[in-house]
This record gives structure tokens, C-alpha cells and sequence, in this order.
């Protein structure tokens, strides 16, 4: 046997070995890129659970006013989908991949098991 078939079967043996290992749970990539997708954490403006927050209160031409961004919890996937897509006021723009944004989705709403295979 030459040494590249012996690599190909050491490299194969080990991949099936390891084949069923992750590093994080789903639950536990979910979580961390709510808290923090690219930065600044989704929670920080929308909540621990996506339930909206009041982030401050000021005056703009002697009219108080409020900075609240929305509860996002409640969106179905595909009002979700687009909000994440569009640019929104108030809101960096993050770059997610489909991926990243169905994982958002599913972190708020676990019981849908949204499956982004």
C-alpha cells in the first residue's frame, strides 16, 4: 500500500470516528449568535427572548421621544427572513448567511424546530 493510500484510509477512518462529534450544540451556536452575531448582540435592542426594549428616551425639537426596537419573538420566518434582509433603521447590518438567519429563528422560536439542513 503506497503512503497517499495510507493516508486516505487514516483520514476516512478518523472521519467516521468522529463523524457524530460537534463542538456546540444547535441550541448552544443559537444562543451564541443571538448574543453576539457580529458584535453586537441581537438581545442587547430586541430583549433576552426577542420581546422588544426600550433602549433610551430624548428630546428631538422639544418632542420627547423613544428608541424601541421591536419585539421580533412574534414574526413568522418569512416576516423574519425579510427583516434581516432589508435594512432596517436604527439596526447595523450584520451580513447573515441563510443559515445564520433560520439559527436566529429557531433560537427565538425553538419549538417550530426550524431545521436549516
Amino acid at each position: 500500500m503506497n503512503s497517499s493510500s495510507v493516508f486516505a484510509l487514516f483520514f476516512l477512518s478518523f472521519g467516521l470516528l468522529h463523524a457524530d462529534v460537534s463542538f456546540i450544540t444547535e441550541e448552544e451556536y443559537a444562543s451564541d449568535l443571538y448574543h453576539s452575531p457580529r458584535g453586537i448582540g441581537c438581545f442587547k435592542c430586541h430583549g433576552e427572548q426577542g420581546e422588544g426594549k426600550l433602549i433610551a428616551t430624548y428630546k428631538d425639537k422639544g418632542e420627547k421621544r423613544s428608541f424601541s426596537p421591536p419585539a421580533i419573538k412574534k414574526l413568522d420566518f418569512k416576516s423574519f427572513d425579510d427583516a434581516m434582509r432589508k435594512r432596517q433603521r436604527g439596526m447595523p447590518r450584520y451580513f447573515l448567511t441563510q443559515l445564520e438567519i433560520q439559527t436566529l429563528y429557531y433560537y427565538l422560536h425553538p419549538e417550530e424546530n426550524i431545521n436549516a439542513d
